[in-house]
């Protein structure tokens, strides 16, 4: 079993019902891996990497739009694990953070929330990259963001891509990937953030996305695979 560092700038809105970020992942991949929390948006400090085997970034209600000191701490952690072989992987927030830290930017999306089970599209060099080994050209996933990765750092590789966003993935170097969907929701936590009050959505929207939700296990299979090819 692998042991993953876990890092996680915030916590879900539906944590008391579905449990939290470690809870997902981990359920995602079942024994493969063992994930170790650090609430960093709590004020705690990574441990030293050594002994562990790989490092994921989880998303955040936060933004990287409005850096705090922790989050730049944060960002250059995961750039020096990358720079020195370690597998790093960053989901939406983390994949955004990790984007800006190497010299890419982020910004608000100008197209507004991208938030459902979506289709996402693999470049040529996604259909090559060890992340999505075995997964089709177009693979459905959960996503929810308002910020997107514009532009992509000097240097990285574009993945994958949506019309409402065109940086769904991307790689940096053999270690580092960073991913704007969720490949470690389902459709409950999907189904869950459409219905919550705090989630700003028409009525009818609201209802088409909730509709729309199913399960997508091919997030579960990105996540193998970052555990089993990198």
């Amino acid at each position: 079993m692998k042991r993953v560092l876990l890092l996680k700038p915030g916590v879900t809105s539906s944590r008391a019902v579905l449990g939290d970020y470690e809870a997902w992942f981990s359920s995602r991949v079942g024994a493969r891996a063992r994930f170790y929390p650090v609430e960093l948006h709590a004020g705690e400090a990574p441990p030293p990497r050594a002994g562990f085997d790989a490092v994921v970034m989880s998303g955040s209600p936060l933004s990287v739009t409005t850096p705090t000191e922790w989050m730049v701490r944060a960002g250059d952690f995961l750039v020096d694990a990358a720079d020195a072989g370690a597998p790093v992987l960053g989901v939406c927030f983390g994949h955004q953070l990790l984007a800006w830290r190497l010299g890419g930017a982020v910004q608000r999306s100008p197209k507004g929330r991208e938030l459902g089970t979506i289709a996402v599209a693999l470049t040529d060099a996604g259909r090559v990259d060890p992340l999505f080994h075995g997964l089709p050209d177009v693979i459905r996933v959960q996503s929810t963001h308002e910020d997107e990765v514009a532009p992509l750092p000097d240097g990285a590789t574009l993945l994958a891509t949506t019309e409402h966003c065109r940086v769904q993935a991307f790689a940096w170097g053999r270690y580092a990937r960073g991913v704007q969907f969720h490949p470690e929701m389902d459709q409950a936590s999907t189904r869950w953030l459409v219905n919550d009050p705090k989630t700003a959505l028409a009525d009818d929207e609201r209802q088409r996305i909730h509709a729309q939700a199913h399960d997508a296990p091919f997030g579960a299979q990105l996540l193998i695979n970052f555990l089993e090819r990198f």
